[in-house]
């Protein structure tokens, strides 16, 4: 059986500052999505599997994003932890006419 997805647009991409995070309601989900200096885009899971610290208030740079309460890292575009523990869930998103869209 294959899970189904759905396409949701976010709004302006302009809302997130250029190396920086912010979190979202994706239906069910609670997704970080991140918009890095080089100009891509990434999205994973907003909860750290670790505590569930607040991943989109994190400190990213253009790999990794570093969970703001126990500093866990974790790679943006595979979703792992880079110190060991689970990984996070990434999701395909990307910049069409300004907007942000992501599948879930």
């Amino acid at each position: 059986m294959t899970a189904t997805t759905s396409t949701y647009r976010l709004g302006p991409l302009d809302q997130i500052p250029p190396g920086e995070g912010r979190a979202f309601a994706v239906g069910a989900e609670q997704v970080a999505v991140f918009r890095l200096r080089s100009g891509a885009v990434r999205a994973v899971s907003a909860r750290c599997t670790h505590s569930g610290g607040p991943i989109a208030d994190g400190q990213a740079d253009e790999h990794v994003v570093v969970c703001p309460l126990h500093l866990h890292a974790f790679d943006l575009a595979t979703g792992c932890s880079t110190s060991g523990q689970e990984p996070l869930t990434t999701y395909d998103v990307r910049v069409e006419g300004g907007e942000l869209v992501i599948e879930c």
